[in-house]
């Protein structure tokens, strides 16, 4: 995933703005005169040992450079991208309906309670109706909504870049709860992550810090530290929470940006295992073990009950990897050039590729059966993997 930076904030004026980069820049470029982009690293030659077809390709919009993650419930999986948002049936690739929302949408989706959800960049939090995708209620939040939306119960779980994570009504928006943090100077847009399970909510914040939340009423359980910042320049104390928590019935685990991949004990935050890494895009987890990939670009399996190094696979430097999906025998992650790369989950070597129209920026998708990706270009793009 390409590095956003943003700021919380005035702390920083650069030409009296108080937004940095926050759509296009890299960490190393971040006002504009970085670095030229590093060429990435050749594909490596591979004898495949699985089988990996292209089974149907859906569209949204462009992404215009925000970060979408299709959504799978049940039969479909529903996508957003610029102002449009799409069922799509996992069957047979057929759009279901199709709806423009007229709003810049930032972030989604979300699926639960009839609802599908997305977000606009003007802080609009918009709920259509999952049968005929019409709007059914829409909610003015603090700022541009982030991430990935969450239903729990008869809740909406949200959060916006200003910190705040809110819980609505899923009958009609209106606020139930509200969780606010300070934001660092810097943080990185497409950090944040949600996940919940048990009705835990599971927050990672910029500033290195993963929160457990009472998902019925927002009220604190834990605070774990996953990583802390730390340098002599703002820059230099980025230690944000990329990507989505993940989780199992004992642990959850978070990793951050200049800092540590950890597991907590999920009934009180305490500290299981952590090992350094630095991840710009996240990790995945099955039974056996967390999977991160680095800002190098390399993927690394960590043994989820010790934390040791089982594998790593760097042959995918300057490729702008995204966050990994665990998907049974496999591994998948996809690049900045549109390619899909599957990974054998015992030992990382590499068991299938294909190519998509365009950069992937979020991690691929389980359908069940197989997955899908999303391109900058608004393409929504399923493979059946065996």
């Amino acid at each position: 995933m390409k590095m956003r930076l943003m700021v919380a904030g005035l702390a920083l004026a650069v030409s009296g703005c108080s937004t940095v980069g926050s759509m296009t820049s890299t960490v190393g470029g971040w006002f504009g005169h970085g670095p030229a982009k590093a060429k990435p690293a050749e594909l490596v030659e591979f004898k495949p040992t699985a089988s990996l077809a292209e089974a149907w390709k859906g569209e949204t919009g462009d992404t215009g450079g925000y970060l979408f993650h299709p959504q799978v419930e049940g039969d479909d999986v529903f996508a957003a991208g610029g102002s449009r948002v799409v069922r799509i049936a996992v069957a047979n690739g057929n759009t279901v309906w199709k709806t423009d929302t007229g709003a810049k949408l930032s972030a989604g989706t979300g699926a639960g309670g009839g609802l599908v959800l997305v977000g606009s960049s003007k802080g609009e939090l918009l709920a259509l109706d999952r049968a005929s995708g019409k709007e059914r209620w829409k909610a003015a939040l603090s700022s541009e909504v982030t991430g990935q939306m969450l239903v729990v119960g008869d809740s909406v779980m949200a959060r916006t870049g200003d910190g705040r994570v809110q819980g609505l009504a899923v009958a009609d928006g209106s606020r139930k709860w509200l969780y606010t943090r300070t934001l660092p100077v810097l943080s990185l847009r497409g950090s944040g992550g949600m996940a919940v399970r048990d009705d835990v909510l599971y927050a990672g914040f910029p500033g290195g810090k993963l929160v457990a939340l009472n998902a019925a009423n927002g009220a604190q359980l834990w605070e774990a530290t996953v990583a802390q910042p730390h340098g002599a320049t703002e820059l230099e104390r980025v230690a944000d929470v990329m990507g989505n928590p993940v989780l199992d019935e004992r642990q959850v685990c978070a990793v951050t940006y200049q800092g540590r991949v950890a597991c907590f004990a999920r009934s009180n935050g305490e500290l299981l295992w952590a090992r350094d890494t630095s991840s710009n895009s996240g990790l995945a987890m099955d039974e056996r073990n967390v999977y991160v990939t680095d800002d190098k670009d390399a993927v690394t399996a960590y043994d989820k009950t010790s934390g040791r190094a089982v594998w790593r696979q760097d042959k995918l430097a300057r490729r702008e990897v995204t966050a990994p999906l665990a998907l049974g025998a496999w591994v998948v992650v996809a690049d900045g050039e549109g390619y899909v790369h599957v990974l054998s989950a015992e030992d990382g070597r590499f068991v299938a590729r294909a190519r998509v129209d365009s950069a992937v920026r979020t991690a691929p998708v389980d359908i069940g059966p197989g997955f899908a990706v999303q391109t900058a270009k608004g393409s929504v793009v399923a493979f059946r993997l065996k």
